[in-house]
This record gives C-alpha cells, sequence and structure tokens, in this order.
C-alpha cells in the first residue's frame, strides 16, 4: 500500500480557489490537479472550518502529550471499558463451563 501524497499548503489555497471560482466542473478541476475529487471538497471543508489553522498542523492523531487532559481521561476510559466488556464476557465463559 503506498503513502499518500502530501500537497503543501499553497496547493491546497489554489485548488480551492479553482473550486470557488466555479468556472469548471469540480471533476475536471480534480483531474487537472491530478487529486481525488474528495480531496477537493476535503480541503475547503478543513478551511472553513480551521480558518487561518487549515493544513497548518500535521495529519493525524496529536501525540499522547499533546493531548489535553481531557481528551486522556476519555481514551483512557474507553480503552478500560473495553477490557472490562472482554472480561465479563471470559467471565460468563468459564463459569458456564463449570456448571
Amino acid at each position: 500500500m503506498s503513502r499518500p501524497e502530501k500537497y503543501s499548503k499553497e496547493f491546497k489555497m489554489e485548488a480551492i480557489r479553482l473550486l470557488n471560482e466555479g468556472s469548471k466542473p469540480v471533476a475536471e478541476i480534480a483531474r487537472e490537479l491530478g487529486v481525488k475529487r474528495t480531496f477537493l471538497y476535503r480541503w475547503r471543508d478543513q478551511l472553513n472550518n480551521k480558518k487561518e489553522k487549515a493544513f497548518s498542523g500535521k495529519p493525524g492523531r496529536p501525540k499522547k502529550d499533546e493531548m489535553s487532559e481531557l481528551s486522556k481521561l476519555k481514551q483512557e476510559l474507553k480503552e478500560v471499558t473495553e477490557e472490562r466488556d472482554i472480561l465479563k464476557k471470559a467471565a460468563a465463559y468459564f463459569a458456564r463451563d463449570l456448571k
């Protein structure tokens, strides 16, 4: 599986400008730029949602030390809940064998 290509902020901004102009269909713009049509829509949405912060960070999930305490606790709760559910199922399975 190949790694996704990384596009510069300037490339994304120019693609969004072309998209917003509306002089060409989205499929044609995507074909000319050599990107998927969905990328154009995603980049536009990111720009609309994040404004000046769009395209400035690294893609993906933030590292553990960069996450807020609340995010860390939510992640830990999710993991512990999954572990508890697995243990409940295992306990029920083994208790059934003892009967």
